[in-house]
């Protein structure tokens, strides 16, 4: 995932396929972490933080949904 994307642009399946691998990626990074093999130590911060705006915006489109209801 490139830095800066535009969640709002994906559907709702796309979200949930990325935050699936993004979640597959974070525990790759914790273990590489914790074995000391870690490359790039921002990644961590960065794949955190993707998956934080993906979890806002799938929060948004079901309050959105709620509130048409």
């Amino acid at each position: 995932m490139a830095k800066g994307f535009d969640v709002k642009a994906l559907s709702d399946a796309d979200l949930e396929g990325e935050l699936l691998k993004l979640k597959r990626e974070q525990l790759n990074l914790r273990f590489q972490a914790a074995t000391q093999q870690l490359e790039k130590p921002s990644r961590v911060r960065e794949v955190r933080r993707t998956i934080a705006r993906i979890k806002t915006e799938q929060a948004a489109r079901a309050r959105r949904a709620a509130a048409r209801n």
